[in-house]
């Protein structure tokens, strides 16, 4: 039987398949399920310097091809979840934690007070104001933020990029110099949702990020882009749902799989996935390694 195990972003995993942060890893007690139902690893709901209570609602709209969502970030502030991530331990895979903040000592100050097996950089959260992708789409302040957490911790450091860019890459190389383990593609797109009977915008904070199966091309295309460029292992996410999804991610040049929304049908699509990459790589005689970026060796290079 094939073996999943390997390095992903400076972390041993039994399997790549990796709890994506915002979807069930706001407690240690849901973490730890997520990891007791197969996941090589969690990755935390996103906790900041100061506890907040988020958008007003409605924050979540679900479409036929995904969600769209606009949290806020709300969050009990890093001094209050190191409980959780000790509790989400128990699971027994490695947990990363994602942290934001508004600047780089915001980071480094909460990266070097959490103990955890690696951190994820959120500069990607496309809802936020002073947060997530407005500050993460300037190059600078990727790198900038990058190595103030690499100076403040000795885990890894992964990197959450926005695709809500011209360049994505351009980001991934701003991570790369900054010292980033890894760098995780995508968050979520920019997107809203309106009532047609009353014309209200739905979402409270009326503009969202779309997840889910829709956003899965553009994942992958940025999977595609980055590992194209960059040194570092790119980790992808973005609707994911069955095994072919990841064994595309993996084709496009992926370390490691992130899964986010296909987990509110139920966890054991981890095990199904997990399961469906094996028996894949069984009846092909392919490892793991041999299909990484098999679709940058086997494609042409694009004009752009």
């Amino acid at each position: 039987m094939s073996s999943l195990s390997g390095d992903v972003g400076g972390l041993r995993l039994e399997n790549p398949l990796i709890l994506a942060a915002g979807i069930l890893g706001t407690t240690g007690a849901s973490m730890r399920r997520v990891a007791l139902a197969g996941a090589g690893a969690v990755v935390t709901k996103s906790v900041g310097l100061e506890p907040r209570n988020g958008h007003p609602g409605p924050t979540v709209v679900r479409l036929g091809v995904g969600l769209i969502n606009a949290m806020g970030l709300p969050n009990p502030s890093y001094r209050a979840f190191q409980d959780e991530i000790d509790i989400a331990r128990e699971g027994g895979v490695p947990v990363v934690a994602s942290i934001f903040g508004s600047c780089p000592e915001e980071f480094a100050e909460i990266a070097s007070a959490l103990d955890v097996d690696g951190f994820e950089l959120n500069l990607s959260c496309p809802h936020a104001g002073g947060y997530g992708m407005e500050i993460g789409c300037d190059p600078a302040n990727v790198e900038e933020i990058t190595r103030a957490v690499r100076r403040a911790v000795n885990v890894p450091v992964w990197v959450k990029l926005t695709p809500n860019v011209t360049d994505i890459r351009v980001l991934g190389i701003a991570a790369q110099r900054g010292g980033a383990n890894a760098v995780v593609a995508i968050n979520t797109l920019k997107a809203m949702a309106i009532d047609v009977e009353s014309g209200y915008p739905i979402l409270g904070n009326v503009i969202g990020g779309l997840s889910g199966p829709a956003i899965k091309p553009v994942a992958l295309r940025c999977v595609y882009e980055l590992s194209g460029v960059l040194e570092i292992p790119v980790i992808g996410v973005g609707g994911v749902s069955c095994w072919q999804d990841a064994v595309e991610m993996i084709m496009a040049g992926a370390a490691g799989v992130q899964i986010g929304t296909a987990l509110m049908g139920g966890l054991e699509v981890i095990r199904d996935i997990t399961s469906g990459i094996i028996r894949f790589l069984d009846r092909k005689g392919w490892s793991l390694e041999e299909i990484r970026g098999i679709a940058r060796r086997r494609g042409s290079t694009p004009s752009s």
